[in-house]
């Protein structure tokens, strides 16, 4: 092995790297895509944890919809990682990752297809792609080049447009030039005690894009709470905020509230969400030494989110939507929240409540 590919496995990239790639070695690694059609207001997202466990690789998969509520996610054995570039391959069943058979999830950066049964399907492609514009660094900036941290995070894709159909409980839905947005996160086993995520399209300017995520960060005895603000512009011009030292972003959350104040290189972001919490959805994270998911996130597929964006005091956009994606999550919260709706609180998904 390489040193490059040792670093790697330690969940890091070296500047100038390309963070999209695989970090084999890794306890989980996460892809993530949301479809936004402003136009039906309809949002589906579809998510594949590629996990490593004692057992061998396995995959949490999940496929959601609103305004139906529909939920599905799965545990499944078999995952792959594109070493060379952006792909994911999960749930091929021992079949291997070169199978004829196709899995129940293969995404990649031209095309996305998830199966998890006739009344949970997505097949869509992608175009007029806006990719990460920055070479320097991900959406972890610096903290991308440090070893082993509990988790990294890169929005590989901030825009683009999708095209196909989802299949979700007893409705098809057709998606023609609707908005993509795509991630990953990955990271050694185990999460925080709370953490924050936030995406949004679906705004008067269809071009724009905002997204954020945040937690504690730790690797060793290093322990620093750290948001990552990332917003394109109408223009398509990428700002990141969220050094810690040069250009923070204070964040406050709730289970209802989103308020994000980010400052640095000149640019001034405010954000300030909120969505019900009887409308957020039960979606797991994965055990990945235990082979097995456990419920961890709230999330919200439709919430109302206002950002305004300024330079030198000088107002540049301002942006309204109402279909924002919106998490609070964290163990205990989720639990919990389970309990209040009367359910088991050891089921790892769940509709909004009255879905």
């Amino acid at each position: 092995m390489s040193f490059l590919d040792r670093y790697g496995s330690t969940g890091a990239d070296p500047l100038f790297g390309d963070p999209r790639r695989a970090h084999r070695g890794v306890s989980m690694e996460g892809y993530f895509w949301r479809i936004t059609d402003p136009a039906t207001g309809r949002v589906v997202i579809a998510l594949c944890g590629a996990n490593e466990g004692p057992e061998g690789p396995w995959s949490t998969i999940g496929l959601a919809a609103m305004p139906n509520g529909f939920v599905r996610t799965e545990a499944l054995d078999g995952s792959w990682t594109d070493p060379d570039g952006l792909g994911v391959r999960g749930g091929f069943a021992g079949q291997g990752p070169n199978s004829t058979v196709a899995p129940a999830f293969a995404g990649n950066d031209r095309e996305l297809h998830v199966n998890l049964g006739e009344d949970a399907k997505l097949d869509v492609t992608f175009h007029d792609l806006k990719p990460w514009p920055h070479r320097l660094a991900g959406g972890s900036s610096i903290f991308q080049s440090i070893p082993s941290l509990n988790q990294y995070w890169h929005p590989w894709l901030p825009g683009g447009r999708a095209a196909g159909s989802a299949t979700v409980g007893g409705e098809t839905w057709e998606f023609d030039g609707a908005q993509v947005y795509a991630e990953k996160a990955w990271g050694r086993e185990g999460f925080p005690e709370a953490w924050w995520w936030g995406q949004a399209q679906g705004f008067a300017e269809p071009t724009a894009s905002l997204a954020f995520a945040g937690g504690i960060v730790t690797s060793g005895p290093m322990r620093v709470e750290v948001t990552a603000l990332v917003v394109m512009l109408p223009d398509g011009r990428v700002i990141r905020l969220g050094d810690p030292v040069i250009s923070p972003v204070r964040t406050t959350t709730t289970d209802e509230q989103w308020h994000l104040s980010g400052r640095g290189f000149g640019w001034r972001i405010e954000v300030t969400a909120s969505a019900p919490l009887d409308q957020a959805f039960v979606l797991p994270v994965p055990l990945p030494s235990e082979h097995r998911n456990t419920p961890g996130d709230l999330e919200h597929l439709v919430g109302d989110l206002k950002v305004t964006v300024s330079r030198f005091g000088r107002h540049v956009w301002t942006g309204e939507t109402s279909l924002a994606a919106l998490v609070h999550g964290g163990l205990d919260r989720v639990r919990a929240e389970l309990r209040r709706r009367g359910l088991d609180d050891t089921l790892t998904h769940a509709p909004p409540v009255g879905k």
